[in-house]
């Protein structure tokens, strides 16, 4: 068999295309609020993770033009020679500071952060117990580790019971969670993980891409959210989301901090976080601190667009976060539902298997605080049309 046979096999790409149904890799023309241009069309946008709509916030983007003039483009080098800035220091010891942790650091992605964490914690001797919903990060990490890898039923505290008490007690154990899962925005059962965790003494470790700036009465996150800050060893979170930028993190005992440092290969071979990155990163951080009422304007739209699709007879699954799935099933349905959702001027996602189990996929909608109500309301209109039209709902 040819390596390359299994490409030119690969054809159900290009017969969405052909039927006027593939909604990926689609290329914005021009980004205004939370309005996009798509083929010369102007766009409501409903599928960033843009949730506290820094992306375009004045100090963010002057942030991002004074670390360009000062450091130039790129940094040119890893963190461990030569691409190490002060502003780097800067921001680890903002986001320890922030996290309540006693140390952080910086990662070049978010996916470079999981990349990097797992696979140097959890040696040979070591296990991984993993959510079967967790982000396809953590699922590359647990291949790369040495250790053992376990996945419990999504959300289901009996199974990961039974799962650590299959262990020995003195083995070293990882228990990996969302702490908002990405599809279907519903939580993690943290309280329940953390008390496992310690009965079976194992180290917990949370992926909170989703949930910080959102959760929490000061957006710190899920833990935050739940009260078990102190009960988490490790907090993994993105730039990519309320922060707006481009990179991702880790925080938690400064030891562990300094060990991944020295040993993550997703740091120290890959070049830095840019220096506009960084210093986005640095002024939202300080947003999202000093202005909370992005996130009661947040959780405001979040109840209004829930109870709208719910209203409609759409099924919105478990959320409890601005992540609403309008949940079809039938992949078709789900792609014929985008396609009239998008010549209606509406941006939203599609997803099917393997992001979400088979036969659940969904349109999943996210929300900013920049949305204003003719917006939100324009979107509900469009899915209540489109979904009535398929017969999704009456």
């Amino acid at each position: 068999m040819d390596l390359f046979d299994k490409c030119y096999n690969f054809t159900r790409a290009d017969e969405a295309k052909a039927l006027g149904i593939y909604p990926y890799f689609t290329p914005i023309q021009e980004v205004k609020g939370n309005k996009v241009k798509v083929d010369g069309k102007e766009m409501i946008m409903v599928g960033s993770n843009n949730y506290l709509g820094l992306m375009n916030h004045p100090k963010v983007m002057k942030a991002a033009q004074e670390a360009v003039d000062r450091y130039g483009v790129a940094t040119c080098g890893s963190r461990f020679l030569n691409g190490t800035l002060d502003i780097h220091i800067e921001l680890e010891k903002k986001l320890a500071e922030f996290m309540k942790k006693e140390a952080a650091l910086a990662f070049s992605t978010g996916f470079q952060t999981n990349l990097g964490i797992i696979p140097t914690l959890v040696g040979k001797a070591d296990s991984v117990i993993t959510d079967r919903m967790v982000h396809g990060s953590i699922v590359d990490a647990c291949r790369l580790s040495y250790g053992k890898a376990y996945r419990f039923n999504h959300n289901d505290m009996d199974d990961l019971e039974k799962v650590l008490s299959s262990m020995g007690k003195d083995a070293g154990k990882l228990v990996i969670v969302d702490g908002v899962f990405s599809m279907e925005g519903d939580l993690a059962n943290l309280p329940k993980v953390v008390e496992l965790s310690r009965k079976y003494n194992a180290k917990v470790m949370v992926d909170d891409a989703h949930g910080i700036g959102v959760m929490g009465n000061n957006g710190r996150g899920t833990c935050e959210h739940f009260g078990v800050e102190d009960d988490v060893d490790i907090v993994m979170g993105t730039f990519s989301k309320s922060v707006a930028s481009l990179g991702g993190f880790v925080a938690g005992e400064a030891k562990v901090i300094s060990y991944i440092k020295h040993f993550a290969r997703s740091l120290i071979f890959s070049a830095s976080i840019t220096p506009a990155s960084v210093a986005t990163a640095l002024a939202t951080v300080d947003i999202i601190q000093t202005e909370p009422e992005r996130r009661e304007r947040l959780w405001g739209i979040t109840k209004k667009m829930k109870s709208g699709f719910q209203a409609m007879g759409f099924n919105t699954g478990p959320t409890e976060t601005p992540i609403i799935p309008a949940i079809i099933g039938n992949d078709e349905r789900a792609f014929m539902l985008w396609r009239l959702l998008r010549e209606d001027g509406i941006f939203a996602n599609p997803v099917i298997y393997p992001a979400v189990p088979k036969d659940q996929a969904l349109i999943r909608t996210s929300y900013s605080a920049t949305h204003t109500d003719e917006e939100l309301n324009t979107v509900l209109a469009s899915f209540e049309k489109s979904g009535k039209k398929l017969g999704i709902i009456k």
